[in-house]
């Protein structure tokens, strides 16, 4: 039963000791995410304007659905750049 004790331990420290090395590095990852949003900033580039080529080809309303869905899914940090008919 002593091999079975030493077994059973070097489990627990083993498990212990990887359960608080995935913590750090959440903790570690999610403080280093909120640093980079707070304090870097993009360089945003100029919105690219719609040529009329575009507008021609894609009904306006149909466009607006895309521009709005793309700023839901995206919480207002995308954009909508280019747009091509397949």
């Amino acid at each position: 039963m002593n091999e079975m004790g030493i077994a059973l331990e070097l489990l627990g420290v083993g498990m212990v000791t990887v359960f608080i090395i995935l913590s750090l590095v959440v903790v570690i990852g999610n403080l280093i995410i909120r640093f980079v949003n707070k304090y870097i900033t993009e360089d945003i580039k100029p919105e690219s304007k719609i040529s009329n080529h575009l507008v021609a080809e894609i009904n306006s309303k149909k466009l607006a659905a895309i521009v709005s869905a793309v700023n839901l899914v995206t919480k207002g940090t995308g954009r909508v750049t280019n747009v091509e008919k397949q």
